[in-house]
């Protein structure tokens, strides 16, 4: 029984974006992750999402930068934005607009065999 059970009605965007998932065969944790973050947007945005500008995406990464967001995140947010934009708004021309953050990866260590003399 892992059945998500819905708050309140959906709008016929947000059930949009899932159906789009969906119909990708997303898994239930990258659909919970996407909807998270285009929510986050949206919040940030104070409107629905559909009304984004190109200098509104520009803001909201500057704005999640400044405010210290990981760059992991960041680019978590940039694949979930990138997503809607692309394929449930049909508006690739915002998601253009979004821009990965680099960041410095660990090398793991990597241990070796002592080897014993004798």
């Amino acid at each position: 029984m892992n059945e998500l059970v819905p708050v309140g009605a959906i709008s016929p965007l947000r059930q949009r974006l899932i159906d789009d998932m969906t119909m990708r065969r997303f898994s239930r944790e990258t659909q919970r992750n996407y909807l998270r973050d285009v929510g986050r947007f949206a919040t940030w945005l104070g409107r629905s999402p559909h009304t984004a500008t190109a200098e509104d995406v520009r803001r909201f990464q500057i704005e999640q930068q400044d405010a210290g967001v990981p760059a992991p995140t960041m680019n978590s947010i940039v694949a979930a934005l990138r997503f809607f934009f692309t394929h449930t708004l049909d508006r690739p021309e915002l998601a253009r607009k979004l821009v990965r953050t680099a960041h410095a990866r660990k090398i793991p260590v990597v241990l070796t065999i002592a080897r014993r003399s004798g």
